[in-house]
């Protein structure tokens, strides 16, 4: 059973690899999804998979960008039939 979570990522997240951090931890989970930079300066970010699965990457991307982020509001959301793969989107 996959398990979806949308994260939005507040603090000062734009312009230092974040995306690029997300979507590279991405490859080492058996996870999927997308991330993407919001006009209000915040990165939003959906990721989906198995529940132990989705909480490690997520755990491991909060320390990799520890220093960046100041809040980070989670919500399980409704799953993807059939995604593939784990993008930036513009």
């Amino acid at each position: 059973m996959h398990f979806r979570t949308r994260v939005i990522y507040t603090g000062k997240v734009q312009g230092v690899g974040f995306r690029y951090t997300a979507r590279t931890l991405a490859t080492g989970y058996p996870v999927t999804g997308w991330v993407r930079n919001d006009p209000d300066g915040s990165v939003h970010l959906e990721v989906q998979g198995m529940p132990d699965s989705v909480r490690a990457y997520l755990d491991e991307l909060a320390q990799k960008m520890r220093m960046c982020i100041t809040n980070a509001e989670e919500q399980s959301i409704s799953s993807i039939p059939d995604e593939q793969g784990f993008s930036v989107k513009h």
